[in-house]
């Protein structure tokens, strides 16, 4: 298999929709961090019903601001004709506490979207972090968009998982792969490599005619051409 990137168009806009079209996501929803603030992906997820809850990026300016201003219009009026929701979840670890205040907009995406750019958006999120640590204190915020109708708490929870999800994979690509010892620096290639190295992780733990763990069979699929043509065919 060839794969090639085009100069003219960045790595998330073509590899990541490819990458969904593997999946399987029928009745799933699909979280993805800021660089998946795509309107091809976006689409693609709906094409293969499922849902979305993603990150807005601050270079999508339009979006971005829109949704933030929606946000501050819907405290203003204390929230009147808007279905809105909250909920926080405090979690103190390491001399630490970190306090996270979940707020969801529903049915606000022909405010968002007038022009139905974005795919099946119907709700809008946000995130306040409060980080109290060594007398240190930290308040940032996250937007997001949704197309499910869903309460504060769901999202939250879903956010909360993504990360989870996310950490644990760091550790596994740190550990079995050495992504942390990469030199690869250039350019996309960074974020090229790490999604190679996501779907060469997918691939090699879905394989279950080897009882091993991931790195050895990450070795075999290296000098075993049969071994890794069953793990492309997964």
């Amino acid at each position: 298999m060839r794969v090639r990137v085009s100069r003219r168009k960045t790595f998330q806009d073509t590899a990541i929709p490819e990458l969904i079209k593997l999946l399987s996501l029928k009745g799933c929803i699909v979280s993805i961090d800021a660089i998946g603030c795509q309107k091809a992906i976006v689409k693609q997820i709906i094409e293969q019903e499922a849902d979305y809850i993603i990150a807005l990026k601050k270079n999508q300016k339009n979006l971005y601001n829109q949704v933030e201003a929606i946000f501050k219009n819907a405290v203003i009026s204390k929230y009147k004709e808007y279905k809105h929701t909250e909920y926080r979840f405090v979690d103190e670890s390491h001399g630490r506490t970190v306090t996270r205040y979940y707020s969801v907009l529903n049915n606000v995406g022909h405010l968002v979207d007038p022009n139905n750019e974005w795919a099946n958006l119907n709700s809008i999120g946000k995130v306040d972090t409060l980080r109290i640590a060594n007398g240190e204190v930290k308040l940032e915020s996250r937007y997001y968009i949704l197309s499910v109708n869903r309460n504060a708490e769901f999202f939250g929870n879903s956010i909360r998982s993504h990360w989870q999800i996310e950490n644990c994979l760091h550790w596994v690509l740190d550990v079995q792969f050495h992504e942390d010892d990469s030199r690869i620096r250039k350019d996309n290639a960074p974020a090229n490599f790490a999604v190679l190295r996501h779907i060469a992780h997918s691939l090699l733990t879905h394989e279950k005619s080897l009882n091993t763990g991931v790195s050895n069979k990450r070795k075999k699929a290296g000098w075993d051409d049969k071994y890794l043509l069953n793990v492309l065919n997964i």
